[in-house]
């Protein structure tokens, strides 16, 4: 089992040296990038070389490969995540010493001090909601700071220092830490259960988002439509302090109501805003993206912002990594990449990709992310891939932060399946490129969906994809 950070841990006021276990995982560099900026000298270790821990060492961070207790050297300060193990050589070294070990998101708090800061937070749409954000002040000249949960296509980064007061975050609800925020305007995308291996109940992780929003001091951002935004709504506005709420959505009596969204391989929207009519074009597909594009626009004019220069700066927006990626195309099949680990968003992903598709299939990898999501959402996974994909290769569990549980491998998700036609679980990941390449055709859309490492058998898929025949493929 992965450590529990202690989230009361005191923040030093200098942090000095700081020493990141696990510096190549995308929030992990978002900070690290942001204390290098500030002037600290930076080190940091992860299991394996990737291209973000060799651009880490560009930047100017010492870098090791592998975890050693020597590696935390000099360092005064040591940064963590949840997903460490609690035997961690560098982890039990700090400890030894004595040293401050802060969670990643207490080290941001300390980035974030002085500012005022909007914090984006969801189950799902949050990197693609900060990074719609971001763009828009940047396109505007508003010259933020911002750590993102993933590179923001059109800036390269997902992490940047700025000169103005603003800070925009993605805020990580999975354990818990994004209540460690002082916020000013605070977004909520949506309130689907989970982490509940964290929370224990559907209710406590409402709770905490009726924590999160009531912390905001100028206003709360929340989606009129999702379920469970409307029970952390009706709870913060049961809160004697609550603080200004705006809606949005497609829900008749929504403050930033969305009137019409037209899909495409890009998607059309139209909002109507205190009265006055608008419409956005994006760049991005998907009718998720419509909505996250619409509370993206609440936060902004609640900034200060003119609607048509928030409108303006959000389609400027291209897109983040690993959210639905184009990675390359062979023989008329083109390889996307989706971060979505979750039913609702492996659905919202697959209907975007149908809109992109054409009269083209969908042929999906997917790789169950957690032990535990898996055992409780197996059923609900199958479902959605049964209905939306035309066919499903399963991988088995990428475990990260859980240790193995007997029994549950991605064949739960297979067995769910009605029609076995349509679905194969291969845990072998030579086998499982190599049949979703003998079953894509010219104009399908072969996708990896997961938050896990899905996407390293992409270049496996891209070279079946060129040694595999003249397209005359299995149905």
């Amino acid at each position: 089992m992965t450590i529990k950070p202690d989230l009361t841990q005191p923040i030093p006021d200098d942090l000095g040296t700081v020493h990141f276990v696990g510096i190549g995982g995308s929030g992990m560099s978002g900070i690290a990038r942001m204390f290098l900026a500030a002037g600290h000298r930076v080190t940091g270790s992860d299991s394996r070389e990737t291209a973000t821990t060799g651009t880490m060492r560009d930047l100017g961070a010492e870098v090791h490969v592998g975890h050693d207790a020597a590696n935390v050297g000099d360092a005064d300060t040591v940064v963590v995540t949840s997903a460490l193990w609690p035997d961690n050589p560098e982890l039990l070294e700090a400890q030894r010493r004595g040293l401050p070990v802060l969670h990643r998101s207490q080290a941001l708090a300390a980035l974030i001090a002085d500012h005022r800061l909007v914090a984006v937070a969801g189950a799902h749409g949050k990197t693609t909601s900060t990074g719609m954000i971001v763009t828009a002040m940047v396109e505007l000249g508003l010259d933020p700071s911002f750590v993102n949960g993933g590179v923001i296509q059109s800036l390269g980064t997902s992490s940047a220092p700025g000169g103005s007061d603003l800070f925009v975050v993605e805020a990580d609800e999975s354990d818990g830490s994004f209540l460690l925020y002082d916020v000013a305007v605070a977004l909520i995308t949506n309130v689907d259960a989970d982490h509940l291996d964290h929370y224990g109940s559907e209710q406590a992780f409402i709770d905490a988002f009726v924590e999160f929003a009531g912390k905001a001091s100028e206003r709360i951002v929340v989606s009129s439509d999702d379920a469970g935004a409307k029970r952390v709504t009706e709870g913060v506005r049961a809160r004697e302090d609550a603080p200004e709420i705006v809606t949005f959505g497609e829900a008749a009596d929504a403050d930033v109501r969305i009137e019409r969204i037209v899909e495409a391989a890009s998607v059309e929207v139209d909002l109507r805003a205190d009265g006055e009519h608008h419409h956005m074009t994006l760049r991005v597909p998907g009718r998720h993206n419509a909505v996250n594009a619409v509370g993206a626009f609440a936060v902004l004019t609640g900034l200060g912002v003119e609607p048509a220069d928030a409108i303006r700066g959000i389609e400027a927006f291209g897109g983040t990594e690993r959210r639905f990626e184009l990675h390359g195309v062979e023989r008329g099949v083109s390889v996307y990449d989706d971060y979505a680990h979750h039913p609702t968003e492996v659905a919202a992903a697959l209907r975007a990709a149908r809109n992109v598709v054409g009269d083209g299939r969908i042929i999906a990898i997917h790789q169950p992310h957690l032990y535990s999501r898996t055992r409780l959402m197996a059923g609900d996974f199958a479902r959605v891939y049964e209905e939306l994909a035309d066919h499903t290769v399963v991988l088995d569990v990428y475990g990260a932060r859980e240790d193995p549980e007997p029994g549950v491998t991605g064949a739960l998700v297979q067995e769910r399946f009605t029609d076995q036609s349509k679905v194969e679980f291969l845990p072998d990941w030579d086998d499982a490129a190599a049949r979703a390449a003998e079953v894509a055709r010219d104009g399908d859309i072969v996708m990896t969906l997961s938050c896990g490492d899905v996407y390293r058998i992409i270049p496996q898929v891209l070279g079946a994809l060129r040694q595999d025949g003249d397209g005359d493929r299995a149905q």
